[in-house]
């Protein structure tokens, strides 16, 4: 399918209350690949295309254990989005750019059938899609993640884009949107702090999502070597001074920490449900920052 985030996009989009949509057209789609060249052209002319926030959906295919398939990080990602666009106010300026569904994952690179890409290549293609995206007018970008493992290569290529593009860019990942507290109780504060790979989150908001693919007969309590440590060490164990450069096996042998052997259905649509509706605020928010924000040199600003 060319547009895997597509499911309710075609809903008629709702204002979040105590949110303001800009007064201008909406937007021909909500997907960038949609749109033509003489769209482009009459944004930019328009000055639509300045206030535009385009998002760059990245996820990775990955090993998540013996009861989740491959493909859960882009599942995860792709189930907040396709909730959070019947959300969208239909005047909000917003564009899903293509999902680059494969991206940095070394750290699962030992158990068959996960597929990374090297540094290097990451941060050079998000780069490079960041600059079209500056190219065609555009002023805002919001890298929008489902995998742990590149939330260090997202701070890289935002500052490039920064320096290179003038972009306003922000990153941000599903799972460090601000959750309600009737939803993130849901899950013990051990869970949340070590259960960060098919644990129990991931594993209810995948049997929510693609039941069919959650083999529950392998899922168990999976408990992370991280616990050992944080019961050992002040500082290696504190989860805040120090960080060990890791394996995923490092972690557990199976490839998943978390009990997912607790995960519900009812769980997981709390959290994509709630992600969703933070996705929608994050969105508006971005939307409504002032392309002044970036200061170029001493005394101009950007333009």
């Amino acid at each position: 399918a060319l547009h895997p985030f597509r499911a309710g996009a075609e809903a008629a989009a709702t204002t979040m209350a105590g949110m303001t949509a800009a007064t201008h057209p909406p937007l021909p789609s909500r997907f960038w690949a949609d749109l033509s060249t003489r769209d482009f052209t009459g944004l930019r002319a328009s000055g639509q295309a300045r206030q535009t926030v385009a998002v760059l959906p990245v996820a990775a295919i990955e090993q998540h254990g013996p009861h989740l398939p491959l493909s859960v990080d882009a599942t995860l990602l792709q189930g907040v989005m396709d909730a959070a666009l019947p959300l969208l106010p239909a005047a909000l300026p917003v564009l899903f750019l293509p999902p680059q569904v494969v991206g940095l994952s070394p750290e699962h690179i030992r158990f068959p059938g996960t597929l990374t890409l090297s540094p290097a290549t990451v941060i050079a293609l998000w780069t490079e899609i960041g600059e079209c995206v500056a190219r065609a007018g555009v002023k805002k970008l919001l890298l929008f993640n489902g995998h742990g493992g590149q939330v260090s290569v997202m701070d890289i290529v935002a500052r490039e884009l920064r320096t290179r593009s003038h972009l306003l860019v922000y990153s941000a990942s599903w799972f460090s949107l601000p959750l309600p507290d009737a939803v993130a109780g849901q899950f013990s504060a051990e869970e949340h702090r070590f259960g960060i790979h098919a644990g129990e989150i991931e594993t209810s908001m995948m049997l929510h999502l693609a039941p069919s693919a959650v083999h529950m007969e392998h899922a168990r309590d999976f408990r992370s070597t991280s616990q050992d440590r944080a019961e050992r060490y002040a500082i290696l164990g504190n989860g805040k001074s120090a960080k060990l450069g890791w394996q995923m096996q490092d972690y557990h042998v199976a490839g998943a920490v978390g009990n997912a052997a607790a995960a519900t259905a009812d769980k997981g649509r709390a959290v994509v449900d709630a992600a969703a509706q933070q996705l929608v605020r994050l969105l508006q928010e971005l939307h409504d920052l002032p392309l002044a924000t970036l200061v170029d040199g001493a005394g101009g600003l950007v333009e």
